[in-house]
């Protein structure tokens, strides 16, 4: 059976400072989380759930990947800025234009993140995190529409995003250039599969579409860390 996106992960300096932080922001709830991490979970079944893993390594340079939050009127915009900063975000410069309606937003860890304007096609129908935009290739974008089985919603001049069949949020690739990558991303995947799935099989299905395992292998977790096509690390579980 094909994995599932079980979670997003931030290596984090303060885990749980910061899943405090995303759960305030988004109105998740703080959840127990199978491995004893901090975790939080969205609001129903369909989505994927938040951990924050604990990393003595400082951020260095921008992530390769970012939360865009949607808004559904300008003053919804406004009070989803205000209670970010409230909660300890900041106003940070990534290049943005005057013209431009979105805000762009660094959490107390550092992770950049954007409030987009009300009336953002796009995004229209996704939830409040309305993208999980990343810094990819084309390849890299079909790489996981074929790794979760997710099917291409945009794919135009380089630049691909993929949605779940039931919807929520999309996950794109801008395209080229791809900035270097410095170090471990702090943010990565990880998959899941369901109980009595041949974990094995599946490994060996994302090889096959251009994954490559990590060096660092299994973890304690009973995780393996993995490779995609762009080189940055996600995670498969091992069915429990």
């Amino acid at each position: 059976m094909t994995s599932q996106l079980f979670a997003i992960c931030f290596h984090a300096t303060r885990p749980e400072g910061l899943a405090r932080f995303w759960s305030g922001v988004l109105g998740w709830e703080l959840a127990d989380d199978p491995d004893h991490d901090v975790a939080i979970l969205p609001p129903d079944t369909t989505g994927f759930r938040i951990r924050f893993l604990p990393s003595r390594e400082p951020k260095a340079g921008r992530n390769r990947a970012h939360f865009d939050l949607t808004s559904t009127t300008p003053e919804d915009q406004r009070q989803t800025v205000a209670r970010a900063l409230e909660l300890g975000a900041t106003h940070i410069d990534v290049g943005q234009l005057p013209h431009e309606g979105h805000a762009a937003l660094a959490d107390p860890d550092g992770n950049e993140f954007c409030v987009i304007e009300a009336g953002n096609k796009f995004l229209a129908d996704t939830g409040f995190i309305g993208a999980l935009a990343c810094d990819g290739t084309r390849e890299v974008g079909y790489f996981w529409s074929e790794a979760l089985r997710w099917p291409l919603v945009w794919d135009r001049d380089q630049e691909t995003a993929i949605q779940a069949p039931s919807g929520g949020t999309k996950i794109t690739w801008g395209g080229p250039p791809v900035a270097p990558k410095t170090g471990t991303n702090r943010l990565h995947f990880e998959l899941a599969l369901p109980a009595g799935a041949d974990w094995a099989a599946e490994v060996d299905r994302l090889t096959s579409l251009g994954a490559t395992r990590s060096e660092t292998g299994d973890d304690d977790g009973g995780r393996l860390s993995m490779l995609d096509p762009d080189g940055n690390e996600f995670a498969v579980r091992r069915p429990r």
